[in-house]
């Protein structure tokens, strides 16, 4: 789903019978990944939270394979 071509697909009240623009991206998901929704909605913030916590771990497994005490 490319954004950039969606503002021309909002033209809904030249052509009636094209949806509203949200509606519209709604119906494409639905279409797509057959759900209305996302099982579990985050916040960017939680996103960034949690990746940056995966690659903590990460790094950690990662040295304790290696054996080193600590890191440079």
């Amino acid at each position: 789903m490319n954004p950039g071509k969606l503002g021309k697909l909002d033209n809904h009240k030249q052509e009636p019978w094209k949806l509203p623009l949200a509606r519209f991206i709604e119906h494409l998901y639905e279409k797509r990944f057959g759900k209305p929704r996302l099982d579990v909605v985050l916040s960017i913030e939680d996103m960034a939270r949690r990746q940056e916590e995966r690659k903590a771990s990460r790094r950690e497994a990662k040295r304790l394979r290696t054996g080193q005490e600590s890191e440079p």
